[in-house]
């Protein structure tokens, strides 16, 4: 049985510290929902718990649909990969490191009085991972030559397009953040549409007749 090549190799080690990340990330959100202090209870039942701290819950919730989504984004990114290379590496481990800013933006967010700055910094950090994700996407389609052979111009051109919903969407919260929390956390519902609207065009775009 043949041995993987070097590049090949990194990959495999790449993906698995990706998933190492996103899971301490996963941890770390966890930790941020409110727990009751047994030795002085604030609550009495978990209704008053649910209640009286709906918005210490909304946020972690809010941020864990968003790490799934840059998960399953990774994913599918990385698992189109035949290697990898140094400067593709580069660029996922700072993507890593822009996860774990989110992370931090929102461990902030959550300790002071929820700001419009804290907002932004989050939809910041958020927008770079996206970022980063497209370009290393990018480069490995045009600059690396790290696509799996069953991918073509015309698949990779897709894939870039479906992934392009994600930082979008993250800069489109950028302004409803000094609008207030719900209009913010509502912006985050953009997210469907958008990757909708983006798998739609470039589905037709690749359809024979529509290609420009």
């Amino acid at each position: 049985m043949a041995e993987p090549s070097p590049n090949r190799s990194q990959l495999i080690r790449l993906e698995r510290l990706m998933d190492v990340v996103f899971a301490l990330v996963i941890w770390r959100l966890f930790m941020l929902l409110p727990r009751p202090n047994l030795d002085d209870p604030e609550w009495d039942t978990v209704w008053e718990m649910l209640s009286g701290e709906w918005h210490a819950f909304a946020i972690p919730i809010l941020a864990i649909l968003i790490v799934i989504v840059f998960w399953l984004q990774n994913n599918k990114l990385l698992g189109s990969l035949k290697s990898t290379d140094a400067v593709h590496t580069g660029i996922s481990i700072f993507q890593i490191f822009c996860v774990l800013l989110f992370l931090y933006a929102l461990r902030i967010g959550t300790g002071v009085e929820s700001a419009a700055d804290t907002r932004v910094l989050e939809s910041s950090a958020a927008v770079l991972v996206g970022a980063t994700a497209y370009l290393a996407w990018w480069y490995a389609w045009k600059k690396g030559a790290l696509l799996d052979e069953s991918i073509d111009d015309a698949g990779a051109r897709k894939i870039a397009s479906a992934n392009f919903a994600e930082p979008l969407t993250a800069l489109l919260t950028i302004p409803a953040a000094f609008i207030g929390p719900w209009a913010w956390e509502a912006s985050w519902l953009l997210y469907p549409l958008l990757k909708w609207l983006f798998r739609r065009g470039s589905t037709e775009a690749g359809q024979p007749g529509k290609a420009r």
